[in-house]
């Protein structure tokens, strides 16, 4: 088969290799669709200490069964699927309770196991019994199909900031994710604030349809969610961006008592931010994080999908060949654009 391979660091070749041979427990994907994600393009150009190479990234996919093993029940050859990316071990303290995503060996697709830039991806007993796969309706495509990964860390985050009919949310960042955080809090009855540093970004987001575009780039975005406000600041914040200023304002522009969501990670050499706690510590802020997803957030996520909730449509914006790889990641990290799909 065709894959994608991550052979060093910037290079990523096309090549011919085995194509995956399904085990007792194990079942076979014909990837169709896959995006590419922040994380793909960390790992391109930085690395990370799972992922050992070479190896093939790509986890945000959706394809058809093509080979199932003997003792798979949950799954036939001819079923659309999608996949998301973190994958429960299954047995340590945090899959006990539930929270998987906090398992403490962090297996994941396109990571430890290989993933789907490639004709076919292996899922092995581990994603099978544990992990997010999920049955897809056919009128959906699989390119949408392929974004319920994003889509369930999205549906994590607000789950963890507690959103609420009549809140008044705050999304610092208008990338893809940002802007679906935005939309589906929109769905769950907020009133939604968007700020973003560059105007062009927020010109393509009014579609959406939020309370108010705020371009931190030409105003001051605090005073300007405090006007929107009444004074009082937001009831949540949530940072979907690599800024630290951003953590910075959010706390600033919370209201007493407000969820406040680093939901987006910072560069390792800039993760260390000069907070006031006197502003957490007097206005009594919940600041927390998000990270990831649990396999129920991705069957919530298809849910949306499927039923039509959320049009995952609207969030696409180039397509690419499995040959142009490279090409692909260049447009997605140049934020040109916002998802972009590679099919094999």
């Amino acid at each position: 088969m065709k894959a994608a391979v991550l052979e060093q660091l910037e290079r990523m070749a096309l090549k011919e290799v085995p194509t995956p041979e399904v085990d007792a427990d194990s079942i076979l994907m014909k990837v169709e669709a896959v995006g590419i994600c922040g994380s793909d393009i960390r790992i391109y150009r930085h690395g990370n200490s799972r992922v050992q190479l070479p190896q093939i990234l790509g986890h945000e996919a959706a394809g058809r069964v093509v080979a199932v093993g003997a003792n798979v029940t949950r799954f036939s050859v001819g079923d659309r699927i999608c996949l998301g990316a973190d994958v429960p071990c299954g047995e340590c303290v945090f899959c006990e309770a539930g929270i998987g995503n906090n398992c403490q060996i962090n297996y994941a697709m396109g990571y430890q196991f290989a993933g789907s830039f490639a004709e076919y991806v292996l899922l092995n007993k581990m994603v099978v019994n544990y992990g997010p796969i999920h049955k897809i309706g056919d009128g959906i495509s699989y390119e949408e199909a392929a974004l319920a990964e994003p889509l369930a860390c999205v549906l994590n985050g607000l789950e963890l900031s507690q959103v609420k009919l009549g809140d008044t949310v705050v999304v610092i960042g208008a990338g893809p994710i940002g802007m679906m955080l935005v939309e589906v809090a929109m769905k769950m009855g907020a009133r939604v604030l968007l700020v973003n540093r560059s105007r062009p970004r927020l010109e393509i987001a009014k579609r959406l349809g939020a309370a108010a575009y705020i371009c931190s780039g030409d105003e001051d975005a605090v005073q300007r969610v405090l006007d929107e406000t009444g004074g009082l600041g937001a009831d949540v914040v949530i940072t979907c961006n690599p800024s630290p200023e951003s953590q910075v304002d959010a706390i600033r522009m919370a209201k007493n008592r407000a969820r406040v969501n680093f939901f987006g990670g910072l560069p390792k050499d800039r993760a260390i931010v000069p907070l006031d706690t006197n502003l957490i510590h007097y206005k009594e802020l919940f600041v927390h994080g998000a990270h990831g997803s649990l396999p129920r957030h991705h069957q919530q996520a298809v849910e949306l999908i499927n039923n039509g909730i959320i049009d995952m449509s609207k969030f696409i914006s180039h397509r690419f060949p499995l040959e142009r790889i490279e090409e692909a990641i260049r447009v997605a990290e140049s934020h040109e654009g916002l998802r972009v799909i590679v099919k094999p």
